[in-house]
C-alpha cells in the first residue's frame, strides 16, 4: 500500500509533544481525521510503544493539534486538540491540552498566521474543544518566536523562552458549570468500595479530586507504583466513570470517555521523591497531586489538570482547599507532582449564583522539533 504525505510540524509544548497541522491540509470532518491521526501517532499499539508512528507510548506524547483561521471574534486563530489513545483506536476531541496550548502562539507566528513585531507578542487563541479563549504572550526575535531563554519547567531538561498563558473564564469547559453538581464535595457510592468523598470540578478540563488517604495511600506514590497495582487502577477507573456520570459527561459509567474526567489523588505538602531522585521540600509547595490521564498515571501533571487543581484549592469546602496550605499570595498555588513543582495563578470568586473561575495563569516553554511532511498509509 502506498503512502501519502501531509505537511506537519512536530513540537514540544511544556511537558507534552504533538503533531501540528494546518486545518487546510486535513479533511473537514473529524471522522475522516481520526484514521489519519491514529496512523500518524502509531495507534492502536497493543505493545504500548507506538513504534510505527510519532507517538511516545504515553498520553502526553500521543497528541494532535489543528490550527486554522479564527471563528471567534476575539481570537487570532482556532486551535483544535485531539488526544489519541495509545493502545485503542480512539481519538478524543472533548478536552484540551494545556501544555500544547503553549506551542500554539509560537506556531501561529512562525507559520505567518499572526504577524508579530520583535518584542513581546500576544496571540489570542480560540480553543475549539472547550470554546474558551487563551492569551499567549512570548518573546519574538527576527519575526519568529524566540526559543532560547532561562526559564525552566519541571519534567523538561534545559531551559527556554518563557511563554505566559492566560486561560480566560476556564470554568465549565465541558460541563454546565465550574462545579457541575453545585457542591464543593460530593459523596460517590463506589461499587466494591463504598462511600467516597470527591470534589468534581471543571476548570480547563473536568477532573475528580480524591483525598489519597481515603484510598489508603499517601499521595507520594510514584506513577509506576500506582500503575503496578491493578486493583487500584481498576478502582480509580470506577471512581472516574461514576464521577463522570455525576458531572453530566455520560448517561452511564460505560459511556464516559477515556479523556474526561481525569482523576487525581491529592494530598497536602509532602517530602515526596521526584522521578529524577530529588526529594521535594514540603515548604516549597502547597499541595501534592498524582493525576491519571487516558487511564495512565501522568509522569508530571497535565497542565489543564494543574489549573483545575489550583482553582479547586481556592473553592472553600472542596477537598483540595482542605488539604492545601495557604501561601503568601493566595492567588498562586504551588503544585507538586512526580516530576517537580509548578506555580499556577487562579482567580476565583463566589457570588449568589455559586463559584466562578475568572482566569488561570501558567508559564511554559516550547520548541519546534521537526518540520516537513508526515507519512500516512493511503
Amino acid at each position: 500500500m502506498s503512502q501519502t504525505f501531509i505537511p506537519a510540524v512536530f513540537i514540544r509544548g511544556g511537558s507534552s509533544k504533538g503533531v501540528f497541522f494546518h486545518a487546510k491540509d486535513l479533511p473537514a470532518e473529524r471522522a475522516a481525521i481520526d484514521p489519519i491521526l491514529l496512523g500518524v501517532l502509531g495507534s492502536p499499539d497493543p505493545y504500548g510503544r507506538q513504534l510505527d508512528g510519532m507517538g511516545g507510548g504515553i498520553s502526553s506524547l500521543s497528541k494532535g493539534v489543528i490550527i486554522g483561521p479564527p471563528t471567534h471574534p476575539e481570537a487570532d486563530v482556532d486551535y483544535t486538540f485531539a488526544q489519541v489513545s495509545v493502545d485503542r483506536p480512539v481519538v478524543d476531541w472533548k478536552g484540551n491540552c494545556g501544555n500544547l496550548s503553549s506551542a500554539v502562539g509560537p506556531f501561529a507566528v512562525d507559520e505567518g498566521l499572526v504577524p508579530a513585531a520583535d518584542g513581546e507578542a500576544l496571540v489570542r487563541i480560540h480553543q475549539v474543544n472547550t470554546r474558551k479563549i487563551i492569551h499567549a504572550r512570548f518573546p519574538v526575535r527576527d519575526g519568529r518566536a524566540e526559543v532560547q531563554g532561562d526559564f525552566a519547567i519541571a519534567g523538561v531538561a534545559g531551559t527556554g523562552a518563557r511563554i505566559r498563558l492566560d486561560f480566560l473564564s476556564p470554568g465549565g469547559s465541558q460541563c454546565a458549570a465550574l462545579l457541575p453538581t453545585g457542591n464543593p464535595v460530593d459523596v460517590l457510592q463506589v461499587e466494591g468500595f463504598g462511600a467516597l468523598p470527591a470534589s468534581l470540578v471543571d476548570a480547563a478540563n473536568p477532573a475528580v479530586f480524591v483525598d489519597a488517604r481515603d484510598l489508603g495511600l499517601t499521595g507520594a506514590e510514584s506513577p509506576e507504583a500506582i500503575e503496578a497495582r491493578g486493583d487500584l487502577m481498576a478502582l480509580l477507573d470506577r471512581i472516574r466513570r461514576l464521577a463522570g456520570v455525576a458531572m453530566g459527561l455520560g448517561a452511564a459509567p460505560e459511556t464516559v470517555g477515556l479523556a474526561s474526567p481525569r482523576i487525581a489523588l491529592v494530598a497536602g505538602p509532602l517530602a515526596a521523591r521526584t522521578l529524577d531522585g530529588q526529594v521535594l521540600d514540603p515548604a516549597g509547595h502547597d499541595i501534592t497531586v498524582r493525576m491519571l490521564s487516558m487511564e495512565r498515571p501522568h509522569r508530571a501533571v497535565p497542565m489543564t489538570g494543574a489549573m483545575g487543581l489550583a482553582v479547586a484549592c481556592r473553592i472553600e469546602g472542596s477537598i483540595p482547599h482542605a488539604l492545601a496550605t495557604r501561601g503568601a499570595r493566595p492567588e498562586e498555588i504551588r503544585v507538586a507532582h512526580p516530576s517537580g513543582a509548578l506555580t499556577v495563578g487562579a482567580e476565583v470568586r463566589q457570588d449568589n449564583t455559586g463559584w466562578h473561575a475568572d482566569s488561570a495563569v501558567v508559564f511554559r516553554t516550547a520548541r519546534r522539533l521537526m518540520q516537513g511532511q508526515v507519512a500516512v498509509a493511503g
